[in-house]
This record gives structure tokens, sequence and C-alpha cells, in this order.
């Protein structure tokens, strides 16, 4: 254990360096992520209720009609998302890696009368073949991902999409930076986010400037182990989000500075993309 430690203050984490455990099913982490995906009031796990509310209006007005209604919702989490769409009109399947956040949404789905599919699947996994009229990908997942899995998703969103079918997915703005903390900080909980027992937590975030890479890492310390979680993502500038959409056969239709399809300023911490699939 004592291995662990010093190594967490010492080595200089290499990029997309992955956890010591995945945390999205340990049976005590999964019950706060659930919680803090329900949590709709602020922007955590999940964006504000009415930031979602404006999203969907969005997507359906631009989006939805007879020929265009089968979407695809990568990382639909509890499926708040997933059952907003389908309200509006659109067939849905969601895909998530939290069986937990899976088995709510679908037996959320069954006591609302909801018809919508969901898969507990990791979404590099999924395996369609020109099915879906629109994926989405919200809330700046796709950056989480190495540049390796994110070319393997967009590979596989590529395949899942019917011709001339649409992608719209976020990703981190440079402004974004203005408000990540670069800081390291120890505390003691009894009990709490990562583990039910006591432990000590020592967070340290850190910015990658020359990959424009951002790393919030966990060290989580209890009696009997000790576990590291690192929480990646990718920082873009419109040109390097385009770029690297476009080069896996996709063209560009627009961007905006939120998925709610405000007007593109580059001003934000966020920029959304609304890219069409093209032939490789």
């Amino acid at each position: 254990m004592n291995d662990k430690i010093i190594n967490f203050f010492r080595q200089e984490v290499p990029v997309y360096q992955r956890n010591t455990k995945a945390f999205w099913d340990d049976e005590h982490i999964s019950k706060g992520m659930l919680a803090a995906h329900l949590d709709t009031n602020n922007d955590g796990a999940s964006r504000k209720l009415s930031t979602i509310q404006e999203s969907v209006d969005w997507i359906c007005e631009q989006y939805l009609n007879s020929n265009c209604n089968q979407l695809l919702d990568l990382g639909c989490g509890v499926g708040i998302y997933s059952e907003l769409l389908h309200d509006k009109g659109f067939s849905v399947t969601g895909i998530d890696f939290s069986k937990r956040s899976i088995e709510y949404a679908k037996a959320h789905a069954r006591k609302s009368n909801r018809e919508i599919t969901y898969h507990y699947q990791n979404y590099l996994d999924i395996n369609y073949e020109n099915q879906f009229d629109i994926a989405i990908l919200v809330y700046c997942d796709f950056g989480v991902l190495s540049p390796c899995d994110r070319n393997i998703l967009l590979a596989k969103i590529h395949k899942a999409l019917k011709n001339n079918g649409v992608l719209i997915l976020d990703v981190f703005n440079k402004p974004y930076l203005n408000v990540f903390n670069e800081t390291q900080s120890v505390k003691f909980e009894q009990s709490g986010f990562w583990s039910s027992k006591p432990h000590v937590v020592i967070q340290r975030n850190q910015f990658y400037n020359e990959t424009n890479n951002i790393l919030e890492r966990y060290l989580i310390i209890t009696e009997e182990d000790c576990e590291c979680f690192n929480i990646w993502n990718q920082i873009y500038s419109d040109e390097t989000f385009t770029k690297e959409i476009s080069m896996q056969g996709f063209k560009l239709l627009s961007l905006y500075d939120n998925i709610c399809g405000k007007m593109f300023t580059g001003k934000e911490e966020t920029i959304c993309g609304v890219f069409q699939k093209t032939e490789k």
C-alpha cells in the first residue's frame, strides 16, 4: 500500500492512465453515482433539469420528424434525456456501462409505461449498423475517453448511423480552464462517496499543457486497501474538435456554445458540434 501512496505524489501520471479498479459498478460508489445522476438541481453528475429540457427541446425542434426518429443515447445514465426525448416522439435506445443506472432506467421506464430500449454495455462495444438517425453523447463524456477509444467510438457511431445520420456531442472548451483549479487536498471521512468505511481522500487536480488534458485524481485510503481513481478529460478548441471528428467520416454541420443550441462564440466553457455521417 505504501508504494501506491508514494507513487501518487512522486510520479507524473501518464495521460489517460486507467484506474486501479472500475468504480462505476462498485457496490458503494455506484449508489452515490446514482444519487448524483438523479440530482438535477445542480450541474453535477447530471446537468440541471432546466438545461436538460432546453437541450431536448432544441434537439427535437431541429431534427425530429417522421423520417428522423431513431435515436441512440450513448452514456444515457439513469435515462433523464432518454425519457424526455421519448416523450417528444423519438424511439430511443440508451447505452450505459453502469449496471445500477441502467437497472434504474429500465425500472423507471416500466413504471411510467415508456417503451425505451436500455442496454447495460460499454458503448465502445456496440455493434449497430445503419440503424439510427441521430446519436447523442452529452455532458462532455467524449473527452473522458483516450484518443484511441475516441476513434473506436466514432467508428462505432459511424457504423450505427443511417446514411446522412447526425451525431450531436459536446466537449470542454478552453475557457473551462478558468474554473478548473489545479489543487491538492487531504481530508478524512468517516463515510462518504468513495467508501462506506473510514477513509482518507487525497485529491490532486492537474492540467497537462502539452496535450490539453485535465486530470482529477483521487487516492482513497482505508485500513485494508488503497485505490486510485483518475478522471480525465480533453480540452478542445473549435479547430481541434472539428478536425478530430471529421477525420472519422463526419462532416461538420454547425457549432454551438452549448448543447442547447446557443450561437457559437467560442467564449463559453463548452462546444457543441453537430456532425453528419459521410462515406469514409
